[in-house]
């Protein structure tokens, strides 16, 4: 089926048509820079988790909660290496990547292999309306709001708050989605067993916590890091996806390329920033390419600036707007508000 493309995603797809050849140099795996990025993460994490530990009774709450943050958006980064390992492109040597995507595991909480199943379901299927449940922040496109009970419209108002999201939902997914086999899909009965044994080391590993060092240094130091870090992810996925010109087409409509650069975002933030978070901010390359291990992701970004031409750019400023966008409106192609929903629709 030919599918007709608007003036705007034809220009997208002649611009980028060379995308594999403009990221080729940058799909291959470094060793060096992969231990580099070991080393410096896991260090510092590490330190400062004994330091918190050892002096939570007597440091002051706001270094408490300054260091708890830092060691949040490391934790933010030691997903980031288990996330490209579930990719396969963080190192050239997958069994090593096993390892180490198991071992970051322990520290995030996220089942390695069984995620990394589900996450691939996701980057095949951004931006396909029926397949929407499958990594993204839960939305309606307005038809589907109009259909719905009144009753069922002010739940979906209340789960769209931006306290919901960022506090509420993290907790869900932590204690829910990561825990049970909500994944429903046939030939994933291996995937759900090590999805199982996965959680028995991650929950061996809590115990083994407070075992050493007491629940009091796993109540107000680890679950706070890890809540933190929930958070924090929750919030870089959402601003990733649901900005207001995005990309969300019905699966016969479907185009990878404009998927990436128009149903992603790059989040314009400090580089100090960007390398806690692993770089995930340039999230239409790692969507164009997840073969793209995330330290070279600036690098690509350098090099192709044609990459960046039509992306929806964000500033943090910027990106505090997309808590307004609730809806998916098919006949203007954006996320709408509900002011705006209510103003067009006379609901």
């Amino acid at each position: 089926m030919t599918v007709k493309l608007n003036t705007n995603q034809s220009t997208i797809l002649t611009d980028c048509a060379d995308w594999g050849k403009m990221i080729k140099p940058f799909i291959t795996p470094n060793t060096k820079k992969a231990t580099e990025q070991l080393l410096n993460t896991f260090i510092p994490f590490n330190l400062i988790w004994v330091f918190l530990v050892i002096n939570i009774n007597w440091l002051p709450w706001y270094e408490v909660l300054i260091l708890e943050s830092l060691c949040g958006f490391l934790m933010v980064r030691i997903f980031i290496i288990q996330h490209d390992c579930g990719h396969v492109s963080f190192l050239k040597s997958r069994k090593w990547m096993k390892r180490i995507g198991f071992i970051c595991s322990l520290y995030t909480g996220i089942p390695f292999e069984y995620w990394a199943r589900t996450h691939e379901i996701h980057h095949n299927n951004t931006g396909v309306l029926e397949l929407r449940d499958y990594g993204d922040i839960d939305f309606y496109t307005v038809v589907e709001f109009l259909a719905l009970s009144k009753t069922k419209q002010i739940v979906y108002k209340y789960l769209r708050a931006p306290s919901v999201i960022l506090f509420i939902y993290p907790l869900v997914y932590a204690f829910y989605l990561l825990r049970l086999p909500v994944v429903k899909l046939e030939g994933w009965k291996m995937d759900y067993t090590k999805q199982l044994i996965n959680n028995i080391w991650i929950l061996i590993t809590h115990l083994i916590i407070i075992y050493i060092f007491g629940w009091k240094a796993y109540v107000f130091v680890h679950v706070p890091i890890m809540y933190i870090f929930m958070v924090i992810a929750f919030w870089f996925f959402y601003v990733q996806h649901q900005h207001e010109h995005s990309y969300k087409v019905p699966k016969k409509e479907y185009n990878r390329v404009l998927a990436a650069i128009k149903g992603s975002t790059y989040y314009v933030i400090p580089l100090w920033l960007q390398w806690l978070v692993g770089n995930i901010n340039l999230h239409h390359l790692h969507h164009l390419s997840t073969r793209i291990p995330n330290y070279n992701l600036q690098a690509c970004a350098d090099a192709n600036p044609i990459l960046q031409k039509h992306v929806t750019k964000l500033s943090i400023r910027e990106s505090w707007k997309c808590f307004s966008n609730k809806l998916w409106d098919s006949a203007s192609q954006r996320m709408i508000t509900f002011p705006e929903f209510k103003k067009t629709y006379n609901k």
